[in-house]
């Protein structure tokens, strides 16, 4: 069975719609998300307009704030520490990658913590390890909502994420076992990659290599998530990280590519934006 992003994420913009709707008379306003994008890398173009258009389905208020590839970092810095003084500004999200020049991690720590919607601040990381409150990254939570909207018992499954990002592959291992899940965190070093993929009763696959995880790689009837987005360099159409058309008859569940995962992430950045809205209305 085939795990529709692109449909659980329209239901819950639908949702959340209605939600923001009776904001302007609780509240006076909308939230507010404000997303800077420096250079035009074309798959930042596409993301950022992908997020604008999610913003208008649920009425949140979109701001892009577009600057050269060659802004200074002490520039932006500076930006962001304006939007982090701006009481109208409830979400700041700067789209990376960013150019080499442009030190990412301190870009990331200079966003207020209460303003992080992709949940990368230090902070939100540090609260998420500890089972604290936090704002969850919105990748990773979007690929628990998958699972759980197609009814995939986590607790007590062997799970194994290949990829150990700080963004997806970290993240989402540490809420699979906040699910009770019992996980293996895989990756370019580690020896004999396919017997342990082959051991998962749930894989998620976040390496950035078009069809690296193979049919002989996976268990029959194994919940397959694929989160990467790549160009087939065969065919040059989007493909993931999985070799989707050998794996999907195998597997009980797979997320397509389009239309899986990162419909999702767009959806939970929505989600999270709301909720920084509100917590700055408490």
């Amino acid at each position: 069975m085939i795990i529709s992003g692109k449909e659980l994420s329209t239901q819950m913009k639908a949702d959340m719609a209605v939600r923001v709707s009776g904001f302007p008379e609780r509240f006076g306003r909308v939230p507010h998300l404000v997303v800077i994008l420096v250079g035009d890398d074309p798959g930042s173009l596409s993301y950022v307009r992908g997020k604008s258009k999610a913003c208008d389905v649920v009425g949140i208020r979109n701001t892009t704030i577009c600057r050269p590839a060659d802004l200074p970092e002490t520039e932006l810095l500076s930006l962001i520490r304006e939007l982090n003084e701006d009481a109208g500004v409830d979400g700041i999200l700067v789209q990376l990658p960013l150019p080499a020049h442009i030190d990412e991690a301190k870009v990331i720590g200079a966003i207020a913590q209460d303003k992080d919607v992709d949940g990368f601040h230090p902070l939100n990381v540090a609260a998420l390890w500890q089972k604290q409150p936090c704002v969850r990254p919105c990748t990773p939570e979007g690929i628990i909502r998958m699972l759980k909207s197609a009814g995939v018992e986590i607790r007590g499954k062997r799970a194994v994420v290949v990829g150990r990002s700080n963004i997806v592959g970290l993240p989402v291992a540490k809420l699979l076992l906040d699910e009770n899940a019992t996980v293996t965190v895989a990756h370019s070093r580690t020896v004999d990659l396919a017997a342990v993929t082959r051991q998962a009763e749930i894989l998620v696959v976040a390496v950035g290599r078009p069809k690296f995880v193979t049919a002989d790689m996976v268990a029959p009837g194994a919940v397959v998530i694929d989160v990467g987005v790549n160009r087939d360099p065969e065919t040059g159409r989007l493909c993931g990280d999985v070799d989707f058309e050998s794996i999907e008859p195998k597997a009980s569940f797979i997320t397509p590519v389009p239309g899986g995962v990162g419909p999702m992430t767009i959806a939970c950045l929505m989600e999270n934006t709301i909720g920084c809205f509100l917590r700055h209305q408490a």
